[in-house]
């Protein structure tokens, strides 16, 4: 009797990105530099393990400002805040650390920019997502939500022809282009924004995991229940023809069910998602008989980011002081 070829096809990119890297590392840093506690305003990022990790070094996550000793110092989350978090921080004294992915940064600016030219802005997004509620805090008067395609038939502009399409960064590509469809059906003097709004790495895991997927009897993505760009993951895998789709935090929460028929498993990760996590899922599937392992790639990423301005200014004067120690 042959046996049967049991078999993982591991996406890559896959994994934290660069915005993620940058703030996980900012409180990191911020911890060495200032010392414990330091506060942080929302999950730094939405893992579970990572916040729980930072937790354990010394991070105190709060949901808000008056949760913060006057004085302390906090860091914005990855996501961004509204102009209005920054003053409450200013008002309690606070040191803040702004986190913000500089690509959530360019899609605030272009709300900036556009408002200030009496746009209504189309803010294409979750209802309730952090990023969204940062963004459309920059111009409340000129954005409004568009929630989906099933949101486009809500929307109401003053002017036709003065109207600008944003998004939120973590979507997925082919809804967002759905709903930018449905709304120019509407409004065909729509723009778009100047680039564009999807981050590169929601667009790549999300690329790789369409490529894999028509081949996977079930896609495993590994990532937290709130990461808008994890459970997209697996909205694409479902519609790229994946047998089956699942969202887990940890190995531990894989159902053996769910592989008792399966010859091919596909495994990504979210922008969030320490690779430490990925590895478990690989060891978990390997004692199930998922020993062949293929890594699918599609696209090197190499982008960076340096770490928020007041972080590295704190600390090169630590660098500094400590140069003149020895001297």
């Amino acid at each position: 009797m042959t046996e049967i070829r049991k078999r993982v096809l591991l996406a890559k990119p896959r994994g934290y990105c660069a915005g993620v890297d940058r703030a996980v590392q900012t409180v990191e840093e911020a911890l060495k530099l200032y010392g414990a506690p330091i506060y942080v305003r929302k999950q730094i990022v939405h893992n579970k393990h990572v916040v729980s990790t930072l937790e354990k070094r010394g991070a105190i996550f709060v949901e808000e400002n008056e949760e913060v000793p006057e004085g302390a110092t906090v860091v914005f989350s990855a996501h961004g805040v509204a102009p209005d978090v920054h003053e409450q921080a200013k008002a309690r004294n606070l040191k803040s650390i702004d986190a913000t992915c500089p690509l959530v940064t360019k899609v605030h600016q272009e709300a900036k920019r556009f408002a200030a030219d009496d746009y209504d802005i189309l803010l294409i997004g979750h209802d309730g997502h952090e990023e969204v509620v940062g963004t459309s805090g920059e111009a409340p008067a000129h954005i409004q939500l568009v929630d989906g395609p099933d949101g486009v038939d809500d929307v109401t502009v003053r002017d036709p022809a003065k109207v600008v399409w944003l998004s939120q960064t973590t979507l997925s590509v082919d809804e967002t282009m759905e709903t930018v469809a449905r709304l120019k059906t509407r409004l065909p003097l729509l723009q778009s924004p100047p680039s564009d709004d999807i981050c590169y790495a929601t667009q790549n895991r999300q690329q790789v995991v369409k490529e894999i997927a028509p081949d996977c009897d079930v896609v495993i993505v590994v990532g937290s229940k709130n990461s808008s760009n994890s459970v997209r993951l697996v909205e694409v895998a479902l519609e790229a023809g994946a047998g089956a789709g699942h969202l887990v935090d940890f190995a531990t929460e894989i159902d053996d069910a769910w592989l008792h028929e399966a010859t091919t498993v596909g495994v990504s990760s979210g922008a969030s998602v320490p690779d430490e996590l990925v590895m478990q899922v690989l060891a978990h599937l390997a004692e199930r008989g998922f020993g062949e392992v293929t890594e699918y790639t599609t696209t090197e990423e190499r982008l960076s980011f340096s770490l928020p301005k007041e972080l590295r200014r704190d600390m090169k004067a630590r660098d500094m002081q400590a140069t003149a120690a020895r001297d």
